[in-house]
């Protein structure tokens, strides 16, 4: 078994850890912008070929543990009769919708063969596991209700907090649509689902707990064969109420908190992060190579740890911060 694999399982015992980057087939290699001139983001997202040639830039260029599968947590509200399409500067935009009737569920995995196409492509050719993804309700209902990306999303909470029922009704909506896709996902030979609440920071505790975590909990629940990342936004702050989602799940942390501190409270289970992606942007090679190396002192023998960044990584990260990253880690026992 892989030490990605091992890992998730807590059984990573005297070896380095194994490492990948949440984006890291994305806009700061060369490659992948010498793609997006010939292709729009939608079009390298809608082309099975296209989806596993990005996914592998990343694993033939740095020697990733893992690959994610390439695509976009918002493809998915396509299926539930909405217009997406993304503007450069801006990123998503989706007709924003005011209420649960205008969504019209179509069958996820026809809707979707594309990705499933592409995943199975992928298992052709890797050598590597592969990480399939989608976005958690509460962080896909915001996009829908926002008709993009916003800071404060105060169109959302102002549903959620008037109007509590019908928002939960389109979480429901959006769940149902999230769980045929992970199935999907799963039976075209993905080997790891990791979910992204992207958005989940902005909620108090108990919204978090009733807006969030419930539907986290519903969806882990239906998979009980494959192991499943979960990745939001304020997990530093969330971590205890996210390791509930055990026993097969990681928690991917952002770069709030301490590892060593969340070990100490969480000491069974998979952690995955947490380096400050603006590190890799902008220190020095020799800057890069000191924090990773404390990063992993503080997780030194430990078997279930995954190292990754807080975030995605950022579109103009000097490449050869990556490789140091990755040396370092490669160079290290834990």
């Amino acid at each position: 078994m892989d030490l990605f694999l091992k890992a998730m399982k807590g059984e990573n015992k005297k070896s380095r850890p194994p490492i990948w980057l949440m984006r890291q087939a994305g806009r700061y290699m060369p490659e992948y912008r010498t793609l997006r001139e010939k292709y729009s983001f939608m079009g390298l997202c809608k082309h099975p070929e296209l989806i596993a040639e990005v996914t592998e830039l990343p694993i033939k260029r740095f020697g990733f543990d893992a690959a994610i599968v390439f695509s976009d947590i918002l493809l998915i509200t396509e299926t539930l009769g909405c217009e997406l399409h993304f503007e450069e500067g801006r990123g998503p935009v989706i007709t924003p919708i005011e209420s649960v009737d205008s969504l019209v569920h179509h069958p996820v995995v026809p809707s979707m063969q594309f990705v499933m196409d592409g995943i199975r492509l992928l298992k052709e050719r890797l050598q590597v596991p592969l990480i399939g993804f989608a976005g958690a309700p509460f962080t896909v209902a915001s996009y829908l209700i926002e008709g993009g990306v916003s800071r404060d999303l105060k169109k959302t909470k102002r549903w959620m907090i008037e109007n509590p029922e019908s928002f939960h009704q389109l979480l429901q909506v959006i769940k149902r649509a999230t769980i045929e896709y992970i199935q999907g996902q799963i039976e075209a030979g993905v080997d790891c689902i990791q979910l992204f609440d992207s958005w989940a920071h902005v909620l108090s505790w108990n919204h978090f707990e009733e807006f969030s975590f419930r539907y986290l909990q519903d969806i882990v629940s239906e998979f009980k064969k494959i192991p499943i990342i979960v990745f939001c936004r304020g997990s530093s702050f969330f971590y205890e109420k996210l390791a509930q989602l055990e026993p097969q799940v990681a928690i991917s942390l952002d770069w709030h908190c301490d590892m060593a501190h969340i070990r100490k409270k969480l000491p069974k289970t998979t952690l995955q992060g947490n380096l400050d992606p603006d590190i890799l942007l902008a220190a020095s090679r020799e800057q890069v190579v000191q924090e990773v190396d404390l990063l992993l002192e503080k997780m030194k023998d430990d078997p279930a740890f995954i190292c990754n960044l807080g975030h995605g990584i950022l579109p103009t990260t000097p490449e050869e911060n990556v490789y140091a990253l990755i040396e370092t880690v490669h160079k290290n026992k834990i």
